[in-house]
C-alpha cells in the first residue's frame, strides 16, 4: 500500500453554463481543443495539464453535489498563467481583452511581493491571474519552477 498519493495533478476541469459559448471563448485564447463538445466535455491542452470544460449542473451531478444556482465573483481559487516578462504580461492582457467574453478584473500591477500581474474573467467568472513572478522561471515549454 502506498505511503502517499502522487501528486499527479492534471486536469481542472471548469463547470460552465454554456458549453459552446466557453469553448469559443477558450479557442479565441488560442487554446489547442481536443475532444467533441458532442460528448457534453471537451478538453484544451496547457503547458502541462487540461482544462476540461463540462457543463456546470452536469459536473455537479457527476460530483454528488447540488449546484447552487448563482456562483459568487470569488470562488475561493484562481488559476494563473505565469509569463517570463512584464512586457509578456501586457501582450496576454491585450489579447484577452479582444476576446469576447473576457472581463479583465484587476488590470495588471507590480505586486508588493516583487512580481506583476492581474486578473481577467472566463464568461463563467472562473478567474485567470496573468503574471511575472521574477523567482519562478518560466522554461521553453511555459511550465514554471517553483522554487
Amino acid at each position: 500500500m502506498p505511503t502517499s498519493l502522487p501528486p499527479n495533478f492534471s486536469i481542472v476541469t471548469l463547470g460552465v453554463a454554456d458549453l459552446e459559448r466557453s469553448v469559443r471563448f477558450y479557442r479565441d485564447l488560442g487554446w489547442e481543443q481536443r475532444g467533441n463538445t458532442s460528448d457534453g466535455i471537451t478538453w484544451f491542452k496547457t503547458s502541462g495539464t487540461w482544462i476540461g470544460l463540462f457543463g456546470y449542473d452536469a459536473l455537479a451531478e457527476d460530483v454528488g453535489v447540488e449546484a447552487p444556482p448563482v456562483q459568487p465573483a470569488y470562488r475561493g481559487c484562481t488559476l494563473a498563467l505565469n509569463f517570463g516578462s512584464e512586457e509578456e504580461v501586457d501582450r496576454a492582457f491585450e489579447h484577452v481583452r479582444g476576446v469576447d467574453g473576457a472581463r479583465v478584473v484587476k488590470p495588471a500591477t507590480r505586486a508588493e511581493w516583487g512580481g506583476y500581474s492581474g486578473y481577467f474573467a472566463d464568461p463563467d467568472g472562473h478567474l485567470w491571474e496573468i503574471a511575472f513572478a521574477p523567482g519562478f522561471a518560466v522554461d521553453e515549454h511555459g511550465r514554471i519552477e517553483v522554487p
